[in-house]
């Protein structure tokens, strides 16, 4: 199931409104989790921007395969030579006036080598918060699993996990990341169970990379970055303020839980 030593790394972000801060900071927590001897690490959805105006994206929006964000993800996970799971980029779609949400993931020569545009895009209204990536964001279509020397990684993005049969089609990942930006009000309901319980029924570790604290434009997210063993244990979590969250996945520990407990091979539908 493995070809190499993983250790892992969630980063938590404050980000705002203004992307050059923001990649600085990324680039110090990236250069932190190398510094712990990370290999696969994985930065929170929108790192590069959480602003008060969010037909932003849209203008940051760029081509798959070339613009800034994208050059300063190949470059971090080149210069620190491990596996860059890059929280969201927005990159241009058809609609002119929306961007796709998606994760790419880069190998430590700094290449590409998997894309996920976020399927599900959340929206909530409470009469006091009201949120709608419909009306940004275009909506991706397939669900992916990316292939690494350590195993199989099924990437989702944030109000993804709500939704269960996203991870059902198992291909025998031993991985699931999870960079998001879940609001305080959701978050503190449904973040930790949402994770715990994706862990447990697909019986895989869970890497979830969080945005925290308050944004422009009042926005407020959970934090809460943390990685879940295939038991639904909680082996490492970041509740406030910017880090990195380390963890180490045992991937004998991961194959002695599937075969006590073959619930995976016991699937019906």
């Amino acid at each position: 199931m493995t070809g190499m030593r993983l250790k892992t790394a969630a980063i938590q972000m404050n980000s705002g409104g203004q992307p050059e801060r923001n990649l600085k900071r990324a680039a110090a927590l990236i250069a932190e989790a190398a510094a712990h001897g990370a290999t696969l690490v994985v930065l929170p959805e929108y790192f590069y921007w959480m602003g008060e105006d969010e037909t932003t994206r849209i203008r940051l929006g760029e081509t798959f395969g070339d613009g800034p964000l994208q050059r300063f993800l190949s470059q971090q996970a080149q210069q620190h030579q491990l596996w860059l799971s890059g929280g969201t980029v927005p990159l241009q779609c058809e609609h002119q006036h929306k961007v796709f949400n998606s994760n790419l993931l880069f190998n430590p020569s700094g290449e590409c080598t998997g894309r996920y545009d976020k399927i599900h895009l959340f929206g909530f209204d409470n009469g006091t918060e009201s949120y709608q990536e419909s009306e940004i964001l275009e909506a991706g279509h397939d669900i992916q699993t990316f292939t690494t020397p350590f195993g199989l990684i099924r990437p989702s993005v944030c109000y993804d996990l709500r939704f269960p049969e996203m991870y059902r089609d198992h291909a025998g990942y031993p991985l699931i990341t999870a960079p998001a930006a879940f609001t305080a009000t959701t978050g503190q309901a449904h973040w930790e169970i949402l994770l715990r319980t994706r862990a447990v029924e697909n019986q895989c570790f869970v890497i979830a990379a969080a945005q925290t604290g308050e944004h422009p434009g009042r926005k407020q997210t959970f934090g809460h970055s943390m990685i879940i063993d295939p038991w639904g244990k909680v082996l490492a979590c970041q509740d406030e303020g910017e880090g990195v969250v380390i963890a180490e996945p045992d991937m004998n520990y991961l194959q002695q839980v599937r075969t006590n407990l073959p619930a995976l091979n016991h699937r019906i539908f």
